[in-house]
């Protein structure tokens, strides 16, 4: 397996990044595409991909509380198999210098990836989009 993470700098890998995004909340976990597409313009993206084949896709932000990172998507037939790991790592390496609050809304079933990263949860679990989710924070 050939796994590469890259920031998305063209409009054609952008296509890719919501096209897996598509299959994976809007297809797969039926959340409203509403609230699937926002703050794409504000957001930087990255898509991962296996001998050249996207298979995820995630981004971060800058929002009033600190840095977001958000909508990790990873196709079915790539999961467990380190591409959300490598997501992670390599959104978190981009983050500017100064971002001392990074944050992400997990699903419950993700907790413990984002955990190995120093993400602790915090608060009380909610529903985004149909979906339990826990806030969670990482520590610096």
């Amino acid at each position: 397996m050939s796994l590469l993470v890259q920031k998305v700098n063209h409009t054609e890998d952008l296509d890719k990044v919501f096209a897996i995004r598509k299959i994976v909340f809007v297809d797969e976990q039926s959340c409203p595409p509403e609230l699937e597409w926002e703050h794409e313009e504000e957001s930087t993206h990255f898509l991962a991909t296996n001998n050249g084949q996207p298979c995820g896709a995630c981004r971060w932000r800058k929002t009033d509380a600190g840095y977001k990172l958000e909508r990790f998507a990873v196709l079915k037939d790539f999961r467990g198999q380190g591409v959300g790991r490598a997501l992670i790592a390599e959104a978190l390496s981009d983050l500017p210098e100064d971002a001392h609050y990074i944050y992400l809304n997990s699903q419950l079933d993700a907790m413990s990836l984002y955990a190995k990263f120093g993400f602790v949860a915090e608060g009380e679990q909610f529903e985004e989009a149909g979906i339990q989710h826990f806030k969670m924070v990482k520590q610096v």
